[in-house]
């Protein structure tokens, strides 16, 4: 007879529906997988029948046949090993056909019978309680913390293939309940009163984190950039719902899930070396997966030494900044997954990192200063909305008492101004931020007084802006009104942020 087991697969972070086909017909036996699987997948046979013996069942001596429906997408990963070994136990009359009617089952198999995790079981579960039917969801004991944000479904997660296989034969499973499926643990973020001085910087930070802003750090080497960088997440509103599933399931899916990213509060924080490549940066692969850019989705992406990434590396960069989404085209298919982060940059002002230190010489020449400063593009500078100059901080300072506010406060005070943009972009679809409107958007409907205007557009000329770094320094300015809580943009708001671009402007971008 033939065995129909529902599983699913996963396309980026989207999952849809896998048939698991299980034929065993008297012949000589052998085991055959077809249905394009890739190499996870055909090593299944191996893991699925080790775990058959180990658990006490038999496999008699049959050919049998293991289709992957649908047949015409490529199929990765391990997540069939449990619908295969249950096929297999239907389709040889160990297990009664009604046992599997109704549910869906993922899972690796160790060779004891253990149930193992599986990448994505977010997307899984969200793609179960979307399909059309009443389904219930059978994951590996590891998974449940991470399917159970879908609350709608029923969820079981034995721990081993007999346990399934004796509850299977009842009709009736254990389901997970909510103790098992929590995660408390979450870190603490870091304060930024640690920070001695660096109001400016610190005042950067806060306007980059209202309103979504890039931004650049340009200091020598122990001014406290990286630092500065590390606090930034911490002054950042807490996930929605909707954006915390699209973080746990992109990290999921690149086997990269924290406990922070569990418990739905905590924004991402990536900081990548330097020596990453660009599938490491972007993303891909031959089964794609989701780059730093993606699993700094809905947090920041911290690039410290920007300059000393190799410029393929950074221009690559440029799509999901525009476009909050990386593509990824391979010759099955073409894959996106979500990149909406904020950038932020942290670089020397030159090769010797002492340029404008006052308490050290630089050594290097104009040449190669302009050298080094033209390894990032004209246009990726050109998306950085804020360059922002970090100075050292004087020895005395260093023992002086904290005397700057807290993460605490300055978040209390970011709230505020998101809570304006929020109300701002009610009915604008997929923007929830000043950063991530258009220029147009926000030159027609932000509110800007004709005397800002004015001034705007006299400074955008003196430092030759392109339009694009003209409509970002008018975005800038809208958020230091919304934290200011002015409904329109004044001149002083304009003054502020052309301060932040015209470093850039100095340097040639």
């Amino acid at each position: 007879m033939v065995a129909a087991v529902r599983s699913a697969a996963l396309i980026g972070i989207d999952a849809y529906d896998v048939t698991v086909e299980v034929d065993a017909v008297p012949g000589l036996p052998q085991w055959t997988i077809v249905g394009l699987p890739l190499g996870a997948v055909k090593e299944s046979r191996d893991r699925v029948g080790a775990a058959l013996v180990n658990s006490g069942y038999a496999i008699p001596p049959r050919r049998i046949t293991v289709n992957l429906a649908p047949a015409d997408i490529r199929k990765d990963g391990t997540a069939f090993d449990l619908p295969i070994a249950l096929g297999i136990l239907v389709a040889t009359g160990q297990l009664p056909p009604s046992s599997i009617e109704g549910r869906m089952f993922v899972g690796e198999l160790g060779l004891d019978g253990q149930l193992r995790g599986v990448r994505g079981a977010l997307s899984i579960a969200r793609g179960a309680a979307a399909s059309s039917g009443s389904v219930e969801l059978v994951v590996p004991p590891c998974n449940l913390a991470e399917a159970g944000r879908v609350s709608s479904l029923r969820l079981s997660g034995p721990p081993t293939l007999t346990a399934l296989a004796a509850e299977l034969r009842t009709g009736l499973l254990t389901r997970a309940c909510q103790q098992e499926m929590s995660f408390v643990q979450r870190t603490e973020p870091l304060d930024f009163r640690d920070v001695i001085g660096q109001e400016s910087a610190k005042r950067a930070l806060e306007v980059a984190a209202a309103g979504g802003h890039n931004l650049m750090l340009i200091g020598p080497p122990g001014a406290g950039k990286t630092m500065l960088a590390r606090r930034l997440p911490g002054i950042l509103p807490e996930l929605s719902e909707a954006e915390s599933l699209e973080v746990i399931a992109i990290h999921s899916v690149a086997g990269k899930l924290t406990a922070d990213a569990l418990t739905g509060c905590a924004r991402p924080f990536r900081a990548p070396h330097h020596s990453i490549s660009s599938a490491g940066l972007i993303g891909g692969g031959s089964a794609p997966r989701p780059g730093e850019v993606s699993l700094a989705h809905n947090g920041v992406l911290f690039l410290d030494e920007m300059l000393e990434f190799p410029r393929h590396v950074l221009d690559g960069l440029r799509q999901p900044l525009e476009d909050g989404q990386v593509t990824i085209s391979r010759a099955a298919a073409a894959v996106n997954f979500p990149a909406r982060f904020t950038l932020v940059g942290a670089t020397n002002p030159c090769p010797c990192g002492r340029l404008g230190d006052p308490t050290g010489r630089c050594t290097c020449s104009t040449t190669d200063i302009e050298r080094y400063a033209g390894r990032m593009s004209g246009p990726l500078a050109d998306r950085m909305d804020m360059h922002v100059t970090v100075g050292a901080v004087a020895l005395p300072d260093l023992s002086a008492p904290e005397t700057g506010e807290s993460t605490a406060v300055i978040r209390e005070r970011i709230g505020r101004a998101r809570e304006c943009q929020r109300r701002r972009f009610a009915r604008v679809r997929g923007v929830s931020c000043n950063a991530h409107a258009t220029g147009r958007w926000i030159d027609s409907n932000g509110e800007i007084a004709n005397n800002a205007r004015d001034v705007l557009q006299s400074a955008a000329e003196r430092l030759a802006l392109s339009a694009r770094g003209y409509h970002r320094v008018l975005k800038v300015a809208r958020t230091i009104a919304d934290i200011d809580g002015s409904a329109s943009v004044e001149p002083p708001h304009v003054a502020e942020a052309l301060r932040y671009r015209q470093i850039a402007s100095r340097a040639g971008s």
